[in-house]
Parts: structure tokens; sequence; C-alpha cells
């Protein structure tokens, strides 16, 4: 090593006299317990942290949503702590028993089955071969389906009653019934159901009612809406008998509540201002073996009726009208 010639040369280590070198092995023994004691006492609180005030180190808390951890909390424990735990688990289990499952929901429409069925299919206009093939509607044959009617302006029926049903479904599965649609628009049938099949899907669903959406073409002037009743008929694969009464009260209740939600009056043209038409010519009826209707809601030929038909609004009021016959006659 070497020194500055301006610092001071270290003393020789000889040249020390023994008294001295024991006070400088005492100071530095000093130093060095001074600066030991608080990294000792430092340690020693950490190890009594860590261990506890009972001396037992707590083993690993289980994460709640790892069974796993759970396991290895349980396996550190001590068998008389697993044996405690044990015992509180079952004496609290048998204090409050099994956790009961809530009771479903009851009422008047529990388990019931509306049937909507929306009226044509635009895609009926593009498949004029198909839905002119005629099928047996018990009383004689009839064409299977047919385009339906449009305003003036081009709103096609099959629009309306798709439009309208869709509404209706939403508003009856709301009150917890359970719905189904003879069709559906968007879907890989491009045209029908024809009227035979329609009425099939209503009588397999065992449906506690049946509601065929429409709306009428008729000239100019002639405004309001009417439900098309079935007649008694009994021919070849048709018998209405048992649905004539029941069928007649669900008109009744969608006529009156429709009329009041919708502000509509009942039909001007026919059903001599009652809004209630009985026919035996209309195949989805005759093949029905469950109660069934159809509504007319309103003339799309008519200007003012045509208003109200292409109205959102309007049809919302008419779904809601619909809906609470249909419950109203469910019983709910």
């Amino acid at each position: 090593m070497r020194y500055d010639d301006s610092s001071p040369a270290p003393e020789s280590h000889d040249s020390i006299s023994p008294d001295q070198r024991w006070y400088t092995r005492r100071s530095t023994l000093a130093v060095a317990v001074a600066v030991l004691a608080p990294t000792v006492l430092a340690g020693w609180v950490l190890t009594q942290t860590l261990t506890g005030t009972e001396g037992q180190r707590p083993g690993p808390a289980p994460h709640p949503a790892s069974h796993a951890a759970a396991a290895d909390a349980k396996s550190s424990a001590s068998p008389g702590a697993q044996a405690g735990a044990g015992a509180s688990a079952s004496a609290s289990a048998s204090a409050s028993g099994p956790a009961a499952a809530p009771a479903p929901a009851k009422g008047p429409l529990t388990g019931k089955t509306v049937v909507i069925d929306p009226g044509h299919n635009t895609g009926n206009f593009q498949h004029t071969d198909e839905i002119d093939r005629q099928v047996d509607i018990g009383t004689n044959r009839k064409e299977c389906d047919t385009t339906g009617t449009t305003t003036n302006s081009g709103y096609m029926e099959a629009e309306f009653t798709m439009d309208v049903s869709r509404r209706l479904r939403t508003i009856l599965e709301g009150r917890g019934l359970k719905v189904v649609l003879t069709h559906e628009a968007g879907t890989a049938r491009p045209w029908g159901p024809c009227i035979d099949e329609r009425a099939r899907i209503g009588n397999e669903a065992r449906a506690d009612a049946v509601v065929s959406v429409h709306a009428d073409g008729v000239s100019q002037g002639n405004r309001g809406y009417h439900v098309i009743l079935p007649a008694k008929v009994k021919a070849g694969g048709a018998d209405t008998a048992a649905i004539v009464g029941p069928s007649r009260q669900l008109g009744e209740r969608i006529g009156s509540n429709f009329s009041r939600t919708t502000g509509s009056a009942p039909a001007n043209y026919l059903g001599s201002g009652t809004g209630l038409v009985v026919r035996d010519d209309l195949g989805g009826l005759n093949l029905s073996t469950r109660p069934k209707v159809f509504i007319e809601c309103g003339n799309m030929r008519d200007s003012k009726d045509a208003a109200q038909l292409t109205s959102p609004e309007w049809r919302q009021k008419a779904a809601q009208g619909i809906a609470d016959g249909i419950v109203g006659f469910l019983g709910g």
C-alpha cells in the first residue's frame, strides 16, 4: 500500500504496548456486539411472530376456490384438530339439517301451453306451386296456404303476423306460459306450413289455446277487427264438437281485450258489429282438436287501418290485447 506524502505514516505494530493492544481488541469486540445486537433482536421477534404465542406454527389457510388447497390444510392439522373440526361440522349439520330446495312457482298458468300461428309466410310469393297444392280439411280440399294480402304500400300480411306473433310470445312467456310458434321467420322454412300442418302442430302440442294471427284485405272503407270461431263440423278428419264452446270463450275474451287495448272497433263489414264470425271453411279450425280462433286485426287495404297495422307501437298494443284475452281465458 502506498501513502501520500502529506499523510502521516501508520504506527508500527511492534511499537504498541500490550495494554494498548488489549484495549484495541476490547473496543473492536464492543463495536461488533453493538452492530450484531439489533440484528439478533429483530430475528428473535420475527421468529416469535411466525411461530405464534402458543409456540405452534399455524397451517396454511385453504383457498376458498380450491379443493386441493383445502385438503392440504386439513392434512397439515393435527389428528386432534381434525377430529374436533369433524365433530363441530357434524353438530352444525345436525342442528340445521339439509337446505331445502326452493319450491317451484305455482299459479293458474303453470304448465299451460299456447300455440301462436303467424298467418302465411313472406316466402309464399316465391313458392306458388307448393302452396297451391290441395290438402284435406275435412269438409273438402283446399290450397295448402295462400300468399296473404298487403297494404297499398307493399307491407305484407305475413310480415305483420310474424311481428305481432313474436311480440305476443314475449308477453305470454313473461306470464310463465310455454309458447310454440307454428313457424319462424328467418329459418330454413321458405314457405308454408300448410293449413293442415298448422292445425296438427297445435294438436300435437296439446295446446290449451291456439290463436292464428291475420289481417284482412278487403276494400277501402271496411274497417275494424274480427275474431273467427270454428263452426260445428264433423266430416272426414274434422270433428270440432269438443272445441266449439271453449273456442267461443277464447274468441270473446280476445275480442274484448283487443278492442279495449288498441281502441279498434269491431268490423263494420261483417259480424253484425259483434266482432265475432263463425266459419266452417278454414282447415286450421276444422282440423283442430284444441280451442282455437283466428283474429283478423284490421283491414290492410283501408288507409286508416293500414296506418295502424304498420305502426310498431300499435302492433305492440295488438299483441298485448291478444295476450290479455288468452291469459283471461286460461284463468290467469
